[in-house]
């Protein structure tokens, strides 16, 4: 009786574990299978870390707000804030900034993304991460990606209804 006990608590213990991985996965690949494809202007950062390998960082001109742009919600930003970015297509079908809110939009095409903890000065641009700022390479294709990255690049993004966003591919101007 006591065995069954412990084996019945160790077995939904590692469902429990499995769920939350499961879940997990899937909040992160979500938008790839349902979200609308929007097309972002990249500018590299640097290629590779001693702790995640062979990257290339990226940066979007949605990365730097203007602290005017917050409006009354100005006083409220803090470092791990909820952001929303509104987005409008360019001629070019670029997604271009078009408002920022800290409150999720009832309608339209809009990234949810998180105020940086970086320091800046008073009336400085706010770093926005949405969670697409890295692409991953194998070693050997790391710089030359890089190189490719500086000749100019657009980030095919997904996202789905709620903001969320993953990144599914780079167009690289060189190709």
């Amino acid at each position: 009786m006591k065995r069954t006990r412990i084996a019945a608590a160790l077995l939904a213990a590692l469902l429990l574990q499995a769920g939350v991985l499961l879940g997990e996965y899937l909040v992160a690949v979500y938008p790839l299978w349902q979200g609308e494809e929007i097309r972002l202007q990249t500018r590299p950062v640097d290629p590779r870390s001693l702790f995640r390998g062979n990257y290339a960082r990226l940066r979007y001109d949605i990365s730097e707000l203007p602290v005017a742009a917050f409006g009354p919600d100005r006083p409220r930003l803090r470092p791990g804030e909820l952001v929303y970015v509104t987005l409008k297509p360019d001629l070019n079908g670029i997604a271009r900034f078009a408002a920022v809110s800290l409150r999720k939009p009832d309608q339209g095409l809009f990234l949810r993304g998180r105020v940086s903890g970086e320091r800046r000065p008073a009336g400085a641009n706010v770093h926005v991460r949405f969670g697409i700022e890295a692409w991953f390479a194998p070693q050997e294709r790391a710089l030359q990606l890089e190189r490719e990255l500086r000749a100019g690049a657009v980030a095919v993004i997904r996202v789905g209804s709620g903001g969320r966003a993953a990144l599914e591919r780079l167009e690289l101007a060189s190709r």
